[in-house]
Parts: structure tokens; sequence; C-alpha cells
């Protein structure tokens, strides 16, 4: 079979993706292994001091959502280059791509505090959250910067037992020194990421370039790219799988991190677990934003000027925000970027030097990460 027959259509309903990349297996998989991991670190945090018990209740709450892409990505990473003589274990590299959840994990926490977010996954956020346990408690003190406290504290936990699990996932040595060369870049331009998503946010990196940057760092490289890349190095796979790997990477994680920006004003509260309007109220500078701000009229630059970041706006006036998204052409702009990017990535999976299963669960990974609605 050749590589174009191994493409999944855009069409294909959701059953079918979950077939072909083996999602339900790997998300089965993955949240055993985060499981039995934080099962032993709510022992020892407890042996420490009873009180600690709700910060690890609050990694495994992060923990249990999501849609396990990252670790997805990994995992067919390394299964598509581990004809290369990987000698790693399916369950080990398994364990080992789990502990992506957790460098997520990190970056929501973060994020959500940097932005003010309120709700994450239709629960509250993190930092809003023990905001709330402080007034329970009755504690002293300032309840918003306990919580925020808490939150930072929770994020920097997360990414420390993002290190501790790949550590102790089972990887040989000669495994383990290759991934931690991924690793590192990539948890290093997720934190430089997030310190331009904050520069932007206060006018630096104007514009539409600005807006590509901050994703490609902040969320792209480490959804997709790094992932794959990560795989490769468990497997031992030489320069051209790598390579590969950036080639799909690259415009498929940007492809994937526009679809966020567009659920993020757009998508269904009931579906993403978060209201339509935090974006808006948060100010977020997305590819949106930018540009709608470089099409909009004097008229409409003022309303964003007004509206944009607005804590005291109400559905009504950010409804006449998102019908300027739409009236300036800038939500069309973005999704018709989001389709150029991803038929990119999937023509690189055509191309990529891969088993023939791994090129099939690839495209199909592309597929239900641009055409999602959560």
């Amino acid at each position: 079979m050749t590589a174009g027959t191994q493409h999944v259509q855009a069409s294909a309903g959701p059953s079918s993706l979950l077939a072909a990349a083996e999602l339900d297996r790997l998300r089965a998989a993955v949240s055993a292994a985060l499981a039995v991991f934080l099962g032993r670190q709510r022992e020892t945090l407890a042996a420490m001091d009873p009180s600690l018990v709700p910060v690890v209740d609050e990694v495994c709450a992060l923990a249990e959502g999501g849609k396990r892409l990252r670790p997805a990505f990994a995992y067919w990473g390394w299964r598509g280059a581990r004809d290369g003589g990987s000698d790693e274990d399916e369950a080990t590299v398994l364990r080992a791509v789990a502990a992506l959840e957790f460098v997520h994990a990190s970056a929501l926490v973060h994020d959500d505090v940097m932005d003010g977010a309120h709700t994450r996954r239709g629960r509250p956020a993190t930092h809003v959250g023990f905001a709330s346990r402080h007034c329970v408690d009755g504690l002293d003190g300032d309840r918003e910067l306990f919580g925020t406290g808490a939150a930072i504290l929770v994020g920097d936990l997360a990414l420390v037992w993002s290190d501790e699990l790949l550590r102790r996932s089972g990887l040989s040595p000669a495994a383990l020194s290759r991934a931690r060369v991924v690793w590192d870049t990539m948890r290093t331009e997720v934190t430089a990421g997030q310190y331009l998503d904050l520069l932007r946010a206060a006018g630096g990196l104007p514009g539409p370039d600005g807006a590509l940057t901050v994703a490609r760092y902040k969320s792209a490289g480490y959804t997709v790219q790094r992932p794959l890349q990560l795989g490769a190095a468990i497997a031992g796979a030489g320069p051209e799988v790598s390579e590969a790997y950036t080639a799909i990477g690259l415009p498929l994680g940007e492809a994937f991190q526009l679809r966020d920006d567009v659920l993020g004003v757009f998508g269904d509260p009931a579906v993403t677990g978060k209201s339509a309007d935090d974006d808006l109220r948060e100010g977020k500078q997305t590819l949106l934003i930018a540009l709608a701000e470089e099409r909009a009229d004097e008229t409409g630059r003022r309303l964003l000027g007004a509206l944009l970041g607005n804590a005291d706006a109400g559905p009504e006036e950010f409804d006449v925000l998102r019908a300027l998204l739409e009236s300036t052409g800038a939500r069309a702009r973005v999704e018709e970027r989001i389709t150029e990017r991803t038929a990119l990535a999937r023509a690189a999976i055509a191309a990529a030097p891969l088993s023939a299963d791994a090129r099939a669960a690839l495209d199909a990974l592309a597929v239900a990460a641009t055409s999602r609605a959560a």
C-alpha cells in the first residue's frame, strides 16, 4: 500500500480516527501510568503532612482531563521509527511519554495564573480553587495571593514530577540519555514561549507575526514536533526521521494552536469546558485578534480597544466582538491557515520514512487535532 492510500480522509468519523491511531488504548495506558505514579506521590506527600493531600489531588484532577494527544504523538513517533533498532518495550515507552501530561499540566496552571482565567476543563482554575479553599478553611491573609501562590507551586510540582516519571519509566540509560536532549529543549521552549506570551500581552511582539511566534514556542512545538522527536530519540532513529518530524510537527502544531484559538472564542462551552467569553475577557492576543486589528475600520479598532480584555464587559458585548472577528474576515483567514498548515503536515506525513501503520496513525491524529470541537 502506498503512502498516499494511507491518508485518512478529513471527513472520516471520530470512531475511525480513534481506531487508526489506537487512541482509546493509548489513553487508557497513559492514564494507568499516571494513576500508579500519582498514587505513590500521594502516599509520599501525605506522610510529609496531611495538609499536602489537596496539592496532589489538584495534580490528579489536572492529569485526569485532556485528550492525551502529546503522548499519542510521542508514542507514534517511537513506533514509526522503531525499525531502527529500539530495544525499549511498549509498556516502558508508554510510561515515559505519559510524563508529557505533567509538562502540559504545569503549563496550563501557570498559563491560567498569567491570564487570570477562571475555569479549566469545566472546573475552577487551580488558583481559583485554592483561593476558595483559603476561605473555606478560614485561613489568614489575602485569599487571592494564597490561590496564586498555591497554583504556581502546583505547576512547579507537576514539572518536577514530569522529570521524575520520565526518569523512572524504565527506559534504558542510552534511550533516556537520547530522550533528555529533546526533553530539555522542549521544556525550555515552553517556558520561553510563556514569557513571549506575557510580553505580547504587554504590547510587545505586535501583529500577526508576533502572534504566530508566541503560538510556535508556547504551544505548537511541545504539542507535536517535540513529542514526535522524543519518540524518535527513544527509538534511536537517525537524523532523517527527526527532520521529517520537524516537517510534520511545526505546521501541524501551529494548526492545532490556531484551532484552540478559534474554539476559545467560538467553541461550545458545554464541549470545551470553558466559557467562550474567557479569551476575550482575558484579552488574549491571538492571530484572530491581530488579523481583526489589521482589517477593522476605525470604529472596529475602537471597539476592540474598549472590549478586549475588559473584565466588566458582558456576554452581549462579547457577542459584538465575535461579530467583528467574523465581519473583518479574521476567523475565515485563520480557518484558511489551519487548512493550509494541516495539508502541509499531512503531505509531510505521507512522505516520511516511517512504517505504514505510523503514517496512517499520524494522519488520523493530524485530522483529529485540527478538526476537533474541544
